[in-house]
């Protein structure tokens, strides 16, 4: 007994986990650390790697390329373990949902395999229990003045091309006082930005509430203290709950920005692709968006050679995006991914044609930025200081969602600020992607 004792107070072997992917992938990997350092776990992320390491990768398996680097990731910590530079190697995620079998018989010298939501058998497999009083708290990743907040699991919609349902399962929204509580701990521990995720935050409520319910989601979380910024992102077109938009007129701390993945525009596309929505209907949303928040930053994404895009395809859809002036764009290029409807059509487009139209929509999106960036000199704007670079601090208006979008850069040795504060900053100059300005009062 003494001895079982004397177990339970050692502090247990270091877990070192690595994260790829999504922002979904960072929240799975924050909760996944929260509980960890409840069991009393040495836990660090993306560390140097340690003899005595247990390291858990949690993978993506969404595109060929994310696929691609999570196997590249397996394949280079399981040498290093053969090397015995590391202790084990586990995996979960995305890419161990969809692809065990076959990944158990290619990488043998793997620990553990896990799924999307195999938490608890995870955390058992490493002599942790799981703690029901940890829901909601976590070990964020990123700077603690912004975090990731996901208010659902998986996805109910049928889109052609997506393996996300097969990989994350049928849509499940969080109870709305869960999803408080969790904002308020944060808030708490210094938060000031909740960047809200899902695969689709529009049909929140929906399963629990019996409605679309993410405006009265939105309300409430900006009633907690010291939340500053919600920014919404992965909205779905069909079914856009317009009320949300009221939320974001009544709330100063709700940003007027929308991440909205379109994916196309052509009838056919859309039709092939099972988006529910037609070009027509897609252009009326957005000018609706436009017009019931007058000067709301949109982003979207699309798909270039999805099977059957024909030319005339892609010069509508270039048509569009020239005419659309979206504030922030994205492309990728299409991927084949089988147990997907879409893998049953023929991936027709060659991937140097897939790759040169991805190419040409970013160039028009940089010239609309370029130019939607110089309306912005002489005017001055709160930003929020993600951190310092070199010989800027780095921020971001309400406009820009961290990672993906626009930056505004200080110059460090005329200004000073520090990580997670608020100032005003009144833009001297502009490029395509950054803008540059001074610190005012």
């Amino acid at each position: 007994m003494k001895t079982n004792n004397k177990k339970s107070v050692e502090s247990p072997q270091r877990i070192n986990v690595v994260t790829l992917g999504c922002s979904k992938n960072i929240y799975d990997s924050e909760v996944l650390m929260g509980q960890l350092k409840g069991n009393r776990f040495d836990v660090v992320h993306e560390a140097e790697a340690g003899k005595n390491d247990i390291v858990v990768i949690n993978t993506c398996g969404f595109i060929d390329n994310a696929k691609q680097e999570s196997i590249d990731t397996i394949l280079q910590y399981s040498e290093l373990k053969e090397q015995g530079k590391i202790g084990k190697v586990i995996v979960t995620g995305c890419l161990s949902e969809r692809y065990k079998p076959e990944l158990e018989a290619e990488i043998t010298n793997v620990d553990s395999w896990f799924g999307t939501n195999d938490l608890q058998n995870l955390l058992h497999s490493v002599g942790a229990n799981y703690k029901h009083e940890l829901i909601g708290e976590r070990l964020l990743t990123t700077p603690t003045h912004f975090a990731y907040f996901k208010i659902a699991e998986g996805c109910n919609r049928p889109c052609s091309f997506c393996a996300i349902p097969l990989m994350r399962g049928k849509h499940v929204s969080k109870p709305m006082d869960e999803l408080v509580n969790e904002a308020k701990n944060l808030a708490k521990n210094g938060t000031k930005e909740l960047i809200l995720i899902a695969q689709d935050l529009t049909y929140y409520g929906l399963d629990i509430y019996g409605k679309r319910n993410l405006d009265e989601l939105l309300r409430r979380l900006s009633d907690v203290d010291g939340i500053e910024w919600i920014r919404l992102q992965y909205a779905y077109p069909s079914g856009f709950p317009m009320e949300i938009l009221d939320a974001m007129n009544e709330r100063d701390n709700i940003c007027k920005y929308l991440d909205m993945p379109l994916q196309h525009i052509t009838d056919n596309m859309l039709k092939s692709m099972r988006r529910g929505i037609t070009k027509q209907k897609t252009i009326d949303l957005v000018d609706q968006i436009r017009d019931k928040v007058p000067g709301i930053a949109m982003r979207t994404t699309l798909i270039t050679g999805y099977p059957g895009e024909t030319e005339q395809d892609f010069e509508e859809m270039q048509q569009w995006v020239a005419e659309t002036r979206f504030d922030r764009l994205g492309c990728f290029t299409y991927s084949h991914e089988e147990k997907t409807s879409a893998y049953n059509l023929i991936d027709d487009v060659p991937d140097e044609v897939k790759q040169e139209r991805a190419d040409i929509i970013m160039e028009i999106q940089q010239g609309i930025s370029f130019e939607k960036n110089q309306e912005k000199v002489g005017k001055t704007y709160k930003v929020l200081i993600d951190k310092k670079d070199g010989g800027y601090f780095v921020g971001r208006t309400e406009y820009d969602s961290p990672e993906v979008d626009n930056e505004v850069l200080i110059a460090a040795d005329k200004h000073y600020a520090t990580a997670g504060s608020f100032v005003n900053v009144k833009i001297d100059s502009a490029e395509d992607f950054d803008l540059y300005g001074q610190i005012v009062k």
